[in-house]
């Protein structure tokens, strides 16, 4: 059987493990500030580890309930913080007593086959069982969650890694088994065994590295979204929605399937302003954008092309559909009622309709929609005017 002196290996990679450790402390230390939940489990993990290392460091030198028991209760500690952290990044309860109790009993065990029967094999049985249920549990938390930016590499990444970090742990676990009773100093200073503990020193590290890339994955996504809706009600911003609407045409022309837009304008807008104040007409503006977007189907878009104007675009809509949703957006504005610290406000909506046709732009499709929020609103306002279709060649025409 190969050996190799533990020491020569481990010393390097242990001091590299503690490095690590640190600068991903100040990395995480660094995103504390951004709000993002999981950031705080995270760091305490990685200070987690950078306690244990050097008590492990100092078996021998200070007592074992230090360096074995107090170590390895950290280490576990680590893979608890860690688990939480991705709870609280995916938005789940950590399951705290759960976790607590997994590392008391890991260090109850830890200290029963050191001090009451100094059994090596079983003490890193158990200690590489835990690690193996935290990786799985950390696996299957992130495979439930896949949705949306959550397919991205960064998430799979991280799932891949608590898996490949599981079955290490429980390889390890095997292999200590087959040293019963009683280890040589040359089975532990088997290649095999040295590989495992070098796995073992780089779990925390990597796991904490694919956090780091999901954290900057989500700075970016939120920076993305300030850019591209409106801060006040949530909706698209006026040139996202253009490329937005763009870009669906494309996909209309490509699958030869409607698309329907509708121009929202909220009536005698100015006059609640005068009356209410501005304050109560923010509040209008998000009471009717909320009510909108519980209307509408996850692939419809509402932006806000500015002030009280908003649009909707219905993909896979054609027009009956478009005006029966048109109509129940307009019955549910007039029903709706806005409470404002100035009183209860009350507003009504006039919306145009327009169906694509086959090659027009994006621009002439929102011209024959305004032509027919015009009508709707020359016409006595709340109320639902369609376009008509012989508008469109003469818009393509001009």
């Amino acid at each position: 059987m190969m050996t190799i002196d533990p020491v020569l290996v481990l010393a390097p990679i242990f001091l590299t493990t503690e490095l690590l450790s640190l600068a991903l402390c100040m990395a995480l230390a660094s995103l504390r500030r951004s709000g993002l939940p999981g950031v705080q489990q995270w760091l305490l993990a990685n200070l987690a580890v950078v306690i244990y290392l050097p008590l492990l460091g100092l078996r021998g030198v200070i007592p074992d309930c230090l360096s074995i028991v107090l170590a390895n209760g950290l280490l576990a500690l680590s893979a608890a913080l860690y688990y939480a952290g991705c709870a609280c990044f995916l938005g789940r309860k950590p399951h705290w007593p759960w976790l607590s109790v997994g590392v008391v009993l890991q260090m109850v065990a830890v200290a029963y086959w050191r001090y009451v029967e100094n059994d090596l094999p079983l003490r890193v049985m158990a200690i590489s069982v835990y690690g193996a249920v935290v990786c799985t549990a950390t696996a299957w938390l992130m495979l439930q969650h896949y949705h949306g930016r959550r397919h991205s590499v960064h998430y799979r990444l991280l799932t891949g890694l608590s898996c490949l970090f599981a079955v290490a742990q429980v390889v390890r676990s095997i292999y200590f088994a087959t040293l019963q009773p009683v280890p040589t100093d040359v089975m532990l200073a088997s290649g095999w065994n040295i590989l495992l503990l070098c796995i073992g020193a780089a779990i925390m590290p990597s796991l904490s590295m694919a956090a780091v890339l999901m954290l900057h994955e989500a700075l970016q996504t939120e920076a993305e979204d300030a850019a591209n809706r409106d801060f006040m009600t949530g909706a698209l911003s006026r040139k996202h929605l253009f490329a937005t609407g763009q870009h669906l045409i494309l996909k209309a022309a490509a699958t030869r399937r409607p698309l329907t837009l509708l121009l929202i304008d909220l009536d005698h807008f100015k006059a609640i302003n005068d009356t209410y104040g501005h304050a109560a007409g923010d509040e209008v503006l998000r009471a009717f954008a909320d009510m909108v977007r519980e209307q509408l189907r996850g692939r419809d878009a509402l932006g806000r092309l500015g002030g009280e104007e908003f649009a909707v675009l219905l993909p896979e809509a054609n027009l009956p559909a478009a005006q029966l949703v048109a109509e129940r957006l307009r019955l549910r504005a007039q029903q709706q009622v806005v409470s404002c610290t100035t009183g209860e406000c009350h507003y009504s909506i006039s919306i145009g309709v327009a169906c694509w046709q086959g090659g027009e732009s994006f621009d002439q499709l929102c011209q024959r929609a305004d032509l027919a929020l015009y009508e709707a609103k020359h016409s006595g306002r709340n109320r639902v005017h369609v376009s008509q279709l012989k508008d469109a060649p003469a818009l393509l025409a001009g």
